[in-house]
């Protein structure tokens, strides 16, 4: 029977204790990939340490490369400085660039000088974009195809030079200035003629421009179902690839960041176990205090209306419902039309569309939970009542709705992460508002 992750944290945890290096260099090799990155992950820098020394040099760089570009940046610090320059040499451009991103700018210097002509080539003119294009995270290692080319040629030039390029599954076709002219899979090449033109073979597929947004750039790659987006500058000249790979990486971090915002936190970018108290603490503590500072609204509202409270104490009563109803259909709404954006469903030029749907929305909401707000509160306590919860369930879920479903846009719009704008501030956004309303309706109703 294998091993479970467990089973294999337990003996590593035992060996080390015991200090048995020659035991432990055995379980390190060992161990598949996958497994040696979940167990490396879950260990503390300084015994990640050592048990990354004791893998296999090849297996050292493919572990290596799996991890998030913050444990990189960790274990840097803590091996040696011949280990360092080595591993550094190894890795791809993409991922040299990222890990750079994570070390100290003095540091990061020290390992771009150390790289060989060829390797600081490739890497430094990514350095030069945004970090959150795809410039940044896209590949220069490709097999690059001139128009003039057979199909016979072009699988020679993937047998020759396939090995150091990042996929072979799709590939570009340019000039002589390079041009972008075309590209053709590998697929096509291989079930052609030897002796057809690969211009004969070109077909369409998603170019972006290397200041476009990788995570837009990722989205690209799922929606073509291409095994890479190409990459050109602004004059559409080629110099790069983003794989299925990398775009699934690029998406798997854009998720992760969008759910933890949505929570009130920043993304670990680590497994949580590994992570430092005082970066889980970081990563809550700013959120906290903007959420903190905001239900000060809350509580002035309750304040400039505390003679209705005490006039009506059972207002009081139906405060959690109201809010948390208007907080959560809020939060409904920015979701969703974050998702939509995300995929591309809608644009910030959509707003008057969304807001219309979701207005509809709220209020069908609203009058279904205003109409069982009604009959619960009339039954119970007294119809009057009932008509405020009724009418109040209905003007928040329409009021929250609407609003949730225009933050997102609003800051695509201006360039802001729509997911910041989800939960957090919609749901205090809500709860202000909400009571608001709740005690103008009382007031007018029951004349307090």
């Amino acid at each position: 029977m294998p091993e479970t992750l467990d089973d294999i944290m337990t003996r590593t945890s035992e060996l080390l204790t015991d200090r048995d290096m020659a035991a432990l260099s055995t379980l390190m090799a060992e161990l598949s990939t996958t497994d040696a990155v979940r167990v490396l992950e879950r260990v503390d820098s300084s015994r990640r340490a050592v048990l990354f020394r004791l893998l296999p040099k090849d297996e050292a760089v493919a572990v290596f490369e799996r991890f998030d570009a913050t444990v990189r940046g960790e274990l840097f610090e803590s091996l040696r400085s011949y280990d360092v320059i080595a591993l550094f040499e190894e890795l791809d451009p993409d991922d040299r660039v990222e890990l750079l991103d994570e070390l100290p700018s003095n540091v990061a210097h020290r390992l771009l000088v150390g790289l060989s002509p060829d390797e600081r080539a490739l890497t430094a003119p990514m350095l030069g974009y945004d970090r959150r294009s795809v410039g940044r995270r896209m590949s220069p290692e490709f097999v690059r195809l001139r128009t003039a080319a057979t199909a016979g040629d072009a699988l020679d030039a993937v047998r020759r030079t396939g090995s150091n390029a990042e996929s072979v599954y799709l590939l570009p076709i340019t000039d002589d200035h390079r041009t972008l002219l075309g590209v053709v899979t590998l697929a096509d090449l291989a079930t052609a003629a030897p002796s057809t033109p690969v211009g004969d073979l070109s077909s369409d597929h998603p170019v972006v421009e290397a200041d476009s947004s990788a995570e837009e750039a990722a989205r690209l790659c799922f929606e073509h179902r291409s095994p890479a987006v190409v990459v050109v500058d602004s004059e559409q000249r080629l110099i790069g690839i983003l794989t299925l790979e990398q775009s699934a990486r690029i998406l798997e971090e854009a998720e992760d960041e969008d759910a933890a915002r949505a929570g009130g936190s920043e993304p670990l970018r680590r497994p949580y176990l590994s992570t430092p108290v005082l970066a889980i603490v970081r990563s809550r503590v700013v959120w906290l205090l903007v959420l903190a500072l905001s239900a000060i609204l809350t509580v002035q509202v309750l304040e400039i209306f505390e003679h209705a409270l005490a006039a009506v104490v059972t207002l009081a009563l139906f405060i959690p419902l109201l809010t948390g109803t208007g907080g959560n259909t809020g939060s409904q709404a920015a979701t969703t039309v974050t998702r939509a954006l995300a995929l591309g469903d809608v644009r910030p030029r959509d707003i008057a569309a969304v807001l219309f749907r979701e207005v509809r929305v709220g209020a069908t909401m609203g009058a279904m939970l205003g109409t069982l707000g009604f009959v619960i509160a009339g039954l119970v306590y007294d119809w009057h009542l009932g008509v405020v919860i009724g009418t109040t369930l209905l003007s928040i879920c329409t009021l929250a709705a609407t609003v949730g479903g225009a933050m997102p846009l609003i800051a695509k719009k201006i360039g802001v992460d729509p997911a910041v704008f989800s939960t957090p501030f919609i749901s205090t956004f809500c709860d202000a508002t909400g009571l608001i309303v709740y005690f103008l309706i009382a007031k007018a109703v029951l004349g307090v």
